[in-house]
């Protein structure tokens, strides 16, 4: 790696304690001991989506992460989870040394228990003043990520939310910046603008060590970024979190997912906390139908709008390889 680039990232790596400050993102069904490990061992850092998995299944794949990768990997944690504090106990008892929080503000003590086990703690940020709050609450970094990303996304612009805070907050904590990032130039036009680091999910999907159906492989390499779109919300009543993901018979069903969901809230069958738990859990089942079993029609196939510069499957350390390659090139014009 060019001595400019290292120095770019030194914030980054030195944080993660990865040779690279490029975080694969966590993907429900798709960020598991496989990809983890491979990014890890490729000098990338690993994240391990836990999603809605239960205190047992988290445990057994922290475990058998460990044993493809000695390298430090991190674990992403829905703060919505109901079992939230157990989770973060299952990851101090395996002695997980980052912990990201995504999907809303940490609960009341979240970020205190998981400083306690000794991990660092990682936030996601949608606006500047969240941002700023979870600094003054004792966050080690922050994503921001644009509403490029695939799966659950916020209003606001990658490019837009890297000037609002990046020049506010970079001095303060590293600055991670994700969201439609497909190739090392960019990376390097962020990192020049403060961040530390970035994050990546979708040019991750087709690895070779990805457990993804090949089918969704396929569906991935056949897109363009306009095919990536974000889920409608049919009732302002529903706090429906959009979801960017590839158009198919799927999206169709979310809709209409939606209006029983609706209805089932009208007649007084549930209430609001249950009506988006009902959301989530479709979406669980949606993806695993398209991820695990290759059912591209229904399933979902949540992905970002860099999903065009997804070309072929190769193995994590070319993905990895190329990007740096990229930047260093984009670096060396200026």
């Amino acid at each position: 790696m060019s001595a400019r680039l290292k120095e770019l990232m030194a914030r980054g790596t030195a944080l993660l304690g990865s040779e690279v400050a490029i975080i694969c993102g966590a993907m429900s069904w798709v960020s598991e001991r496989n990809l983890v490990a491979a990014v890890s061992n490729a000098g990338g850092f690993g994240l391990i989506a836990c999603g809605a998995m239960t205190p047992e299944l988290l445990d057994k794949e922290i475990a058998a992460t460990k044993a493809l990768t000695t390298k430090p990997f991190g674990v992403n944690l829905i703060t919505m989870h109901p079992q939230l504090m157990d989770l973060i106990a299952v990851c101090a008892k395996h002695e997980v040394t980052h912990i990201v929080l995504a999907g809303g503000l940490p609960p009341k003590g979240s970020i205190e228990a998981i400083k306690e086990s000794g991990a660092k703690v990682i936030c996601f940020a949608p606006a500047l003043a969240l941002a700023k709050k979870l600094v003054r609450s004792g966050v080690d970094a922050l994503i921001i990520e644009g509403m490029e990303a695939g799966g659950h996304i916020g209003p606001v612009a990658t490019s837009v939310l890297a000037q609002e805070i990046l020049p506010e907050l970079a001095g303060e904590v590293p600055v991670f910046v994700a969201g439609g990032i497909g190739r090392g130039e960019a990376i390097a036009s962020y990192l020049e603008m403060g961040a530390a680091g970035v994050q990546l999910g979708t040019r991750f999907v087709c690895a070779t060590e990805s457990i993804a159906h090949p089918a969704f492989k396929k569906a991935f390499l056949r897109a363009n970024a306009r095919d990536a779109i974000a889920s409608v919300q049919i009732d302002p009543r529903l706090p429906v979190i959009p979801v960017r993901a590839l158009k198919n018979a799927g999206t169709e069903a979310f809709t209409q997912k939606q209006r029983e969901v609706a209805q089932m809230l009208d007649e007084g069958k549930v209430d609001m906390m249950a009506a988006q738990l009902e959301i989530e859990h479709y979406w669980a089942g949606a993806l695993r139908r398209a991820v695990i079993d290759g059912d591209i029609e229904n399933g979902s196939l949540m992905a970002g709008q860099s999903v065009g510069m997804v070309s072929k499957e190769e193995p994590v350390a070319d993905i990895l390889a190329e990007l740096i390659s990229q930047a260093e090139v984009a670096l060396s014009r200026v």
